[in-house]
């Protein structure tokens, strides 16, 4: 630890190497984001069928969230429409292809598909070129170099992570080699893409697209779908059924009263309502109640 506090960079690697290796990202995410604009075009707007499927999907998990907000009556009638519409699939875009033994969609005939797996196409191309080339760029004139030190103590965890490409043991977790730093300046600079290009922007990594890089992010395949792959909704929507049907309710606004008045001090006065007090009445008395009810009567006329 004390001899890695003793290490002195050459202000050079912070001229020719750390500002390059970060403006070089900059600008590159930049060129990313119009050629990407140039090669997709304007996005089309969405179908009403599209929206009405997303958002149906959205309205059973916002019942879920939200729903103890309104009474037990609406929240049942809610509860089973939103169950007997998700079973039967009437927010779906195309229910004739979710039927039992209907064949499944070809995405080579659906010119829609089709040209969503295009566009997913040219995101993953405009994603995985240019961070190859920068990786190549820093392993060849860069290879090995330490960069800069993290103004913080760190774990040894981090060791793999933040000296990528210098095989020292004895080195302090804090510094931090020259593609550590990419991949740093790689996920980090998603703050600046946005305050330079605004928030919906293609200058950032698309996880995506990373996720299907080889060797760029191990442990990551699988996570997300194939580019253009549209979600299968009819599945979505059944389980959105069975989450909406296993989701109890309790009304918030139940006893509010007495809980405001005890939240500001005063005394309440348990009184039963009328209803309570006839279902107390009318409760069908026990075959031991019976018994002694009997009993007494008896004595009585005796």
């Amino acid at each position: 630890m004390a001899d890695s506090q003793r290490m002195i960079l050459d202000p050079a690697i912070r001229d020719w190497v750390l500002i390059p290796i970060m403006v070089v990202m900059v600008l590159v995410g930049v060129l990313r984001h119009y050629i990407t604009m140039l090669i997709t075009g304007a996005p089309k707007a969405p179908q009403l069928k599209a929206i009405r499927e997303s958002k149906a999907l959205l309205r059973g998990m916002r019942l879920r969230t939200v729903g103890n907000n309104i009474p037990q009556h609406a929240f049942a009638v809610r509860k089973a429409y939103l169950a007997e519409a998700f079973e039967q699939g009437t927010y779906l875009k195309n229910p004739e292809a979710n039927k039992e033994g209907s064949a499944p969609a070809n995405p080579m005939t659906d010119p829609a598909m089709m040209e969503g797996m295009m566009e997913g196409m040219k995101k993953q191309m405009m994603n995985m070129v240019p961070q190859m080339l920068i990786m190549g760029w820093i392993n060849f004139f860069f290879s090995g170099f330490i960069v800069i030190k993290l103004p913080f103590p760190l774990t040894p965890r981090f060791k793999s992570m933040l000296q990528s490409g210098v095989d020292t043991r004895d080195m302090d977790v804090s510094w931090v080699s020259s593609l550590s730093w990419y991949f740093l300046n790689l996920f980090g600079l998603g703050s600046v893409f946005a305050l330079i290009l605004g928030d919906n922007n293609s200058a950032g990594v698309d996880m995506t697209a990373m996720s299907s890089m080889p060797g760029m992010m191990p442990g990551m395949g699988g996570m997300g779908q194939a580019p253009g792959q549209a979600p299968d909704f009819n599945k979505l929507f059944l389980a959105e059924k069975e989450n909406v049907m296993i989701t109890p309710h309790i009304w918030d606004m139940e006893d509010v009263e007495e809980r405001l008045l005890k939240k500001y001090g005063k005394q309440v006065k348990s009184v039963a309502s009328p209803a309570i007090a006839s279902r107390e009445v009318k409760k069908e008395q026990t075959v031991r109640e019976k018994i002694k009810h009997a009993q007494k009567t008896g004595n009585k006329r005796r």
